[in-house]
C-alpha cells in the first residue's frame, strides 16, 4: 500500500468537499454546524468499517467487505468522507482491525451514522449554546465530536452500552481534543449523575419512551427519539417535557432508522412453518395487501409504524410468496398467501394480527391518508398514545 504524501491535507479537502455538498443539499443551513463538519476528522473515528458487496453468498447472505487504511488507504479515506453510514460492528463482536476478514451475514450492532443524518438529528433537537445535552449511543464518537465542536465539551454527556465501543470512541475523542463526560450505561435508564438535561438525543431506537428520560429532562426540555418496533416501523418524535413530567410532541417527517436499543431488539421466533402449521385451514380474503406496509415507499414506511402500534409484539417475514406474521408474546400468527391477484389470510391465536393491521389501514384511508407530522405522541400517567384528530388512538407498548 502506498500512503499519500499528505494524508491530513487530503482529509481536510475531503471534509470541506463533504460539508459543501451537505450545504448544497440544505442540510447545513446553520454556519456553526457547517464549521463543525469541516473541522471534525471523521476518519479518526472509523479506523475500519464494512461495506456490503453487490453479490450475496451461496446461502443468500450479504457479503460484507472490510475497509481500512491498511487495506486501501485511498478508498478508506474517501469513504469516510462520504455521506454514508459505515458499519463498524456485527452481533456485538468487536472486529480485529489488525486482521480484518470478510463477513457473511450478521446483524449490525454499531455504526458511524451518515453525517447528514447526524447533523439533522442535532438540528431537529433544537440545541443551542448553553444547553446541557445527553447523547444516548456514543458509537464511534463522531456524532459526539460534532456536538463538542459546536457546543463545547463541558455540556455534553454521552453514554454507550458497549464498553469496548466506548473505549474506542473515548480514545478518538480525547485524541482530537474533545473531553465530554463519557460513561458505560444503558440508554433505557439515561444517566442520573449528570441530570437534569436541557436536551436528550438518542442514536438508537426504542419501542416506547423510557420513563427515566422524562425524569431526567428539565421542565421545558426536549427529547428527540426514534421509536421503532418488531415490524421495523420507525418514527421520529420531538417531545417537550412539562412541569408535571408529562410530555408530548409531533412526529417528524422523513424516513430514518436506527439500530434498536439492545434490550428492545426483536426476539427470535423460530421456524415460520411451525407457526403456520397450527393455523386454521379456513381462510378469508384480505382487505389490504401486505405490500401496503412492506413496499419501499415513504407512505409504506409510515404505515408500517402505524400498523406496528396496533400489533406491537408481531414480527413479519416472507418465505417464498407467503407473508408470515408471528407474535411470540401471545402465541398468535397469521399468513397471507397470494391467489388470483388477491391475498388470502389465515389467522390463529388470541390476537387476529392481520385484522388488527387492516383496521388501522381502514382508519388511515378514511382519514385521507394523513402524514406523520399530523400525529401527536402523548406520554402521561405511565401510558403512551399516538393520536390523530381523525383516527383512533394507538397505544405504544408499555415501557
Amino acid at each position: 500500500m502506498t500512503m499519500p504524501a499528505d494524508p491530513e491535507k487530503d482529509a481536510l479537502l475531503l471534509r470541506e468537499a463533504m460539508a459543501k455538498a451537505l450545504a448544497q443539499d440544505g442540510v447545513l443551513a446553520d454556519p456553526a454546524w457547517r464549521q463543525a463538519v469541516e473541522t471534525v476528522p471523521r476518519h479518526r473515528f472509523v479506523p475500519g468499517f464494512y461495506l456490503p458487496t453487490v453479490e450475496r453468498d451461496g446461502h443468500g447472505l450479504t457479503v460484507w467487505e472490510p475497509v481500512s487504511a491498511a487495506l486501501d488507504h485511498g478508498r478508506w479515506l474517501a469513504t469516510a468522507y462520504s455521506d454514508t453510514t459505515l458499519i463498524t460492528q456485527f452481533d456485538g463482536d468487536e472486529p480485529d482491525w489488525t486482521r480484518p476478514a470478510v463477513r457473511h451475514g450478521g446483524a449490525p450492532t454499531s455504526s458511524s451514522t451518515l453525517p447528514s443524518l447526524v447533523v439533522r438529528m442535532w438540528a431537529d433537537a433544537e440545541i443551542a449554546e448553553g444547553h446541557t445535552v445527553l447523547e444516548i449511543g456514543t458509537g464511534t464518537g463522531y456524532s459526539t465530536a460534532l456536538a463538542c465542536e459546536r457546543l463545547g465539551s463541558r455540556d455534553i454527556t454521552s453514554i454507550e452500552v458497549d464498553p469496548r465501543r466506548l473505549e474506542t470512541a473515548a480514545n478518538a475523542l480525547y485524541g482530537c481534543g474533545y473531553t465530554p463526560t463519557l460513561a458505560v450505561a444503558d440508554g433505557l435508564y439515561g444517566y442520573w449523575p449528570e441530570a437534569k438535561f436541557d436536551r436528550i438525543v438518542a442514536a438508537c431506537s426504542f419501542r416506547a419512551v423510557p420513563p427515566s428520560l422524562l425524569a431526567q429532562a428539565r421542565p421545558g426540555g426536549k427529547i428527540l427519539l426514534i421509536l421503532s418496533g418488531w415490524l421495523y416501523g420507525y418514527a421520529r418524535v420531538l417531545l417537550a417535557v412539562a412541569e408535571d413530567g408529562t410530555a408530548e410532541g409531533h412526529l417528524l417527517g422523513g424516513t430514518v432508522s436506527f439500530m434498536s436499543a439492545r434490550a428492545h431488539a426483536a426476539p427470535a421466533f423460530g421456524n415460520p412453518a411451525h407457526w403456520a402449521a397450527g393455523l386454521p385451514e379456513k381462510s378469508r380474503s384480505a382487505r389490504h395487501s401486505p405490500e401496503r406496509v412492506s413496499a419501499a415507499t415513504e407512505e409504506a414506511f409510515h404505515l408500517r409504524f402505524l400498523a406496528q402500534s396496533a400489533v406491537p409484539d408481531a414480527q413479519m417475514t416472507t418465505v417464498g410468496e407467503v407473508v408470515h406474521l408471528i407474535d411470540v408474546v401471545t402465541g398468535s400468527a397469521a399468513t397471507l398467501t397470494p391467489a388470483d391477484g388477491a391475498w388470502q389470510v389465515r389467522e390463529g391465536g388470541p390476537v387476529k394480527l392481520w385484522e388488527c393491521v387492516e383496521r388501522v389501514l381502514d382508519a388511515y384511508d378514511a382519514a385521507d391518508r394523513p402524514g406523520p407530522e399530523t400525529f401527536t405522541l402523548h406520554v402521561h400517567d405511565g401510558g403512551q398514545h399516538l393520536r390523530h384528530l381523525r383516527m383512533p388512538g394507538l397505544p405504544l407498548p408499555r415501557p
